[in-house]
């Protein structure tokens, strides 16, 4: 089939120069465009064989009939990587059907092509039946390949079979490495045999195996999910000890479970370490953080941590000035707020009502009703029309205030824009303009109250 392939392709070589005649004149002394070549043809061989295993139900008499040139390793092994994925049975038919070839002679790359499509897809006996031919063959067992499989098995919750796998793999002369330890930790931490783990930890200092980063990062991210907060710290701390830059995934989660768990101490001295490493947390990780410091008060911290953190290029988005800014307000320090608003805005966020909302509420606690006015009014120029709830808040802070004409011109404007003001409002503020002397504006807004009820 290669022959036939590449016979007409090369036959076009042989056509006069005279059709340069026939193209544009901007290309016509232009380098000439390459023919496709063997290897094209090759590629397309391989990229049709492919096809066919993947789809064909009769697989072995569709390759016998295509009069194929006998297979090669290369070929065998591109068409099984391109297949196995998504039909690991089918490409195992192919290599079988390859082996059946008198002349091909398989090599260790296509049994490692196939282990790892049979383990994704559960195909334990047709693995453990490869592994025994490349046995019988003399081939060499990769520990990458048989990491997988072991990955595989304890993805799919099967800790046992995992570490069947682990302890057979003496019997076929493939080495225990440091990656396969790690994928066996993966399976017993991911079945919460944690014992099992630590007992494996004990075992590779006997067997000389050294740990790597990977290891420490399991452990570190199986305790954290175990809610195991004093064990994970302890592996950050031997990770550090031996060299070994922890994960910050790993770091991340056990802030995360800190915070959860109500360490605000340990979790605060965890990001001023990472801060100092030049090391940045997820931003959820910190918005999470940020959220549970406010609660407890520690607004002053947590301003100095975002500015620490910026300077090491953090990103924050919406959620962490969410967080911030109604916290700052919160305590009366408004320029800050502002500060906080504006680098919003700066960020490319755009600022929603409830953010606008928490600087005019501190501003009216403040005294400072014609600042709060201005900036409402800005808040509606800027295209961020006010929404019920702030409405609500602003009558009532200016109710508190003393402020009740603006509080009355402030629900015509709710009306005037659909929203219905609750009914609790307009009682404070007819109260309010009867208590003053405004008693023509009070019945204008009895009235008001009456026609939005339809009575």
């Amino acid at each position: 089939m290669l022959r036939s392939l590449s016979g007409p392709l090369l036959s076009l070589r042989g056509r006069p120069s005279s059709s340069l005649l026939l193209r544009p004149l901007s290309t016509a002394f232009a380098p000439p465009r390459r023919h496709p070549t063997a290897n094209d043809a090759y590629f397309a061989v391989v990229h049709h064989i492919a096809g066919i295993v993947r789809r064909d139900f009769y697989l072995e008499r569709t390759l016998n009939r295509l009069r194929l040139p006998p297979p090669t390793p290369d070929l065998v092994l591109r068409v099984i990587r391109a297949a196995a994925p998504a039909a690991p049975l089918p490409a195992l038919r192919f290599f079988s059907w390859a082996r059946s070839r008198p002349s091909y002679r398989p090599s260790a790359a296509e049994f490692d092509a196939l282990l790892l499509p049979l383990a994704r897809a559960r195909l334990w006996p047709h693995l453990w039946s490869l592994a025994a031919d490349m046995r019988s063959l003399s081939l060499p067992l990769s520990p990458d390949s048989f990491a997988a499989v072991i990955d595989a098995y304890g993805r799919a919750a099967l800790p046992d079979l995992a570490v069947e796998v682990f302890n057979r793999l003496p019997r076929f002369s493939c080495p225990q490495t440091t990656l396969v330890y790690n994928a066996l930790l993966s399976a017993l931490c991911h079945a919460g045999n944690f014992h099992g783990a630590y007992a494996l930890l004990r075992r590779m200092a006997r067997k000389n195996v050294p740990p790597d980063r990977q290891t420490f990062a399991v452990l570190v991210d199986a305790w954290c999910a175990a809610g195991k907060l004093r064990e994970a710290q302890d592996m950050l701390e031997e990770m550090s000890q031996r060299g070994f830059k922890p994960p910050v995934r790993g770091r991340d989660l056990l802030i995360d479970g800190l915070v959860r768990a109500g360490y605000l101490e340990s979790a605060k001295g965890m990001v001023r370490r990472m801060t100092k490493e030049g090391i940045l947390p997820d931003v959820s990780t910190f918005n999470s953080l940020l959220e549970a410091l406010c609660k407890s008060g520690e607004v002053d911290f947590c301003v100095g941590l975002l500015q620490d953190a910026n300077d090491l290029g953090l990103c924050p988005d919406v959620s962490t000035y969410k967080i911030l800014i109604p916290a700052v307000s919160k305590m009366g320090k408004i320029e800050e707020a502002f500060r906080l608003f504006y680098n919003a805005v700066d960020d490319g966020h755009k600022p929603f009502p409830s953010l606008y909302a928490a600087i005019i509420k501190a501003m009216c606690k403040a005294g400072r009703f014609a600042d709060a006015f201005c900036f409402f009014s800005d808040m509606k120029v800027k295209g961020h029309p006010p929404n019920r709830p702030v409405y609500t808040m602003l009558v009532k802070m200016c109710v508190r205030g003393g402020r009740y004409v603006e509080a009355a011109n402030y629900l015509v404007e709710m009306t005037e824009m659909g929203l219905v003001p609750r009914p609790q409002s307009f009682d404070m503020v007819v109260d309010g303009l009867k208590h003053c002397g405004k008693h023509d504006l009070a019945k204008r807004m009895e009235h008001l109250e009456v026609s939005l009820r339809g009575d």
